[in-house]
């Protein structure tokens, strides 16, 4: 005959056993919660990694799914918009075959104006060093194709550049044609590293493919030498840049479209 206080123990211990089975079940549950979230944090990691070192600056870049996979917790806070509204006028769709013959004064200095409703950006152009390219922006400004046109990307995480020269304003769009590689063994691209002040050609990730889309180093970032640097920011210009860095990004994430609201009024190329 089992006792009162034998029965009452049993129960106690069948109750604590209960316990126990429950605890381990719920550990066994949150560890492979943690392990599935860190591995998806790690395959995002890795995506955004890659990103980068495949297509940092690709004048072809359609994000036509951005945003698609993943939906962000809270919209991002947007930062004032620093800059002015744009000046009349519209972007012209224009068109060209094939590069502009070469007429620029290699031996000479030239001077790229970038009169944008943040404050103006000069720009002392290597015409030496990449004439097809010092070239092309001339023709191309005298023409009027980059005026009223937006700079539609900013990078604020890893590399620091601000992405013009796309009137499509989408990252798909040029001139028709493209331009020759040059000056990619520039004494100021060290270590790997595009020095801040550096405004160089974008492309799609293949030699020779840059067009009309060029990126401007607000600080030193840290890219393979692929794409053509072509001239210098002037300090004035550099303000301008940390101005509009400082307004942040779209997405959050440091790689959108500026806050910012950066319009070209209007390019011009000067022979000093």
């Amino acid at each position: 005959m089992v006792s009162q206080e034998q029965r009452r123990r049993q129960l106690a211990r069948e109750k604590f056993l209960r316990q126990q089975q429950r605890r381990t079940a719920a550990r066994r549950k949150t560890h492979t919660r943690n392990a599935v979230i860190a591995s998806v944090v790690g395959v995002l990691v890795a995506g955004g990694a890659l990103s980068y070192v495949t297509g940092v600056f690709k004048n072809d870049d359609k994000k036509t799914n951005a945003g698609a996979e993943v939906t962000p917790s809270a919209t991002p806070s947007k930062a004032p918009d620093p800059c002015e509204k744009p000046a009349e006028g519209k972007v012209e769709s224009l068109s060209w075959k094939k590069e502009p013959a070469v007429t620029i004064d290699k031996s000479a200095g030239y001077t790229m104006k970038m009169a944008t409703t943040c404050g103006d950006i000069d720009i002392a152009l290597k015409a030496s060093a990449a004439p097809h390219t010092v070239n092309s922006f001339a023709f191309l400004a005298g023409k009027g194709y980059f005026d009223h046109t937006k700079c539609h990307r900013l990078t604020t995480n890893g590399i620091y550049v601000l992405q013009c020269g796309d009137p499509t304003a989408q990252g798909s769009g040029g001139p028709g044609y493209t331009i020759p590689d040059e000056n990619l063994k520039d004494e100021t691209l060290k270590d790997g590293v595009y020095p801040a002040g550096t405004i160089a050609m974008a492309n799609t990730g293949q030699a020779h493919t840059g067009g009309s889309q060029y990126f401007l180093v607000y600080q030193d970032s840290k890219l393979p030498p692929s794409y053509t640097p072509f001239g210098t920011i002037s300090k004035s210009g550099m303000t301008v840049l940390k101005k509009v860095a400082a307004a942040g990004e779209s997405t959050g994430q440091g790689d959108g479209a500026p806050n910012a609201t950066v319009v070209i009024n209007k390019m011009t190329v000067t022979k000093s």
